[in-house]
């Protein structure tokens, strides 16, 4: 019997060409297992939004082809796909336009088919982890921008679809709004959720995202545990991508190791600093 399990997204030699001749993804393969957290990387430029709007067919391949949850895209609308992915836009004023947050908020679930009290309990569970619960009855433009970005994140999460995928949520965000992104994406990842970010914010990466994909020029690069990519700068050079500071100074300092955590670069500091060990004495 197979232990096989198929990946909850898999893209197969996609290609994509905007109007008439923008060649915005060339051949991009790569397989997402359920529940995994993975970092999409690149300059601007890359194709990274355009990679993710297939995930839930605001976008059809030119060429290639995109299942998710087992189902091909081209067979099914952008609100079919809703079911399975749901995308947060990079700029939420492309995606916000209630009068309300609580109405913003609900007409996910509500466009599922979710009962009024399931709705209502995805509704307040979204506003809290955002920070926004106080928010729900505020209309979004009265928000600051930062704010706006959680409005649309919460939407999405109020669907409870099993894929989120982020498009560069930390952007405009405060300290303490980074502090509440990382929780929020640790929290998803452990309710099984699998997770799909793009951000520039290399910290954020190091700090929540075990899995990195980098784009440049619409090609995979890069795809692999965080700590094998950022241990090539330069690859990551010609994706226009900088690693994160502490990757940088042991990559400075000659060490092998890529600490891109301070726990991780106190190990290998203390490593480093340790005096090397005595060879045995030949006169016992």
């Amino acid at each position: 019997m197979s232990d096989y399990t198929p990946p909850v997204l898999q893209v197969d030699g996609l290609h994509f060409t905007y109007p008439p001749d923008v060649y915005a993804l060339q051949g991009v393969t790569l397989q997402v297992q359920a529940g995994e957290v993975v970092a999409l990387i690149g300059e601007n430029g890359a194709g990274k939004t355009t990679l993710v709007k297939h995930f839930n067919g605001l976008l059809k391949p030119t060429r290639g082809e995109i299942r998710v949850n087992g189902q091909n895209t081209r067979q099914h609308t952008a609100a079919q796909l809703a079911r399975w992915a749901g995308l947060a836009f990079q700029n939420p004023d492309d995606q916000l336009f209630q009068s309300e947050v609580r109405k913003e908020v609900e007409l996910g679930p509500r466009n599922l088919g979710f009962e009024p009290e399931r709705i209502e309990r995805q509704v307040r569970w979204a506003l809290d982890l955002v920070g926004l619960g106080d928010a729900i009855d505020i209309h979004p433009y009265d928000l600051e921008l930062a704010q706006r970005k959680l409005v649309g994140i919460a939407a999405i999460l109020a669907m409870d679809t099993p894929i989120v995928i982020l498009d560069e949520p930390t952007t405009g965000q405060d300290r303490v709004g980074v502090d509440r992104l990382a929780s929020l994406v640790a929290q998803l990842h452990r309710s099984g959720k699998t997770i799909f970010t793009i951000t520039h914010d290399m910290d954020f990466v190091a700090r929540s995202f075990p899995r990195v994909v980098v784009l440049a020029g619409g090609r995979v690069l890069l795809d692999g545990p965080t700590e094998e990519v950022f241990a090539q700068p330069e690859v990551l050079l010609e994706a226009g991508v900088t690693p994160p500071p502490l990757v940088q100074l042991a990559q400075r300092l000659g060490w092998e190791e890529t600490p891109f955590t301070i726990p991780a670069f106190q190990t290998a500091l203390q490593k480093h600093l340790s005096p090397p060990e005595s060879p045995p004495s030949l006169n016992g």
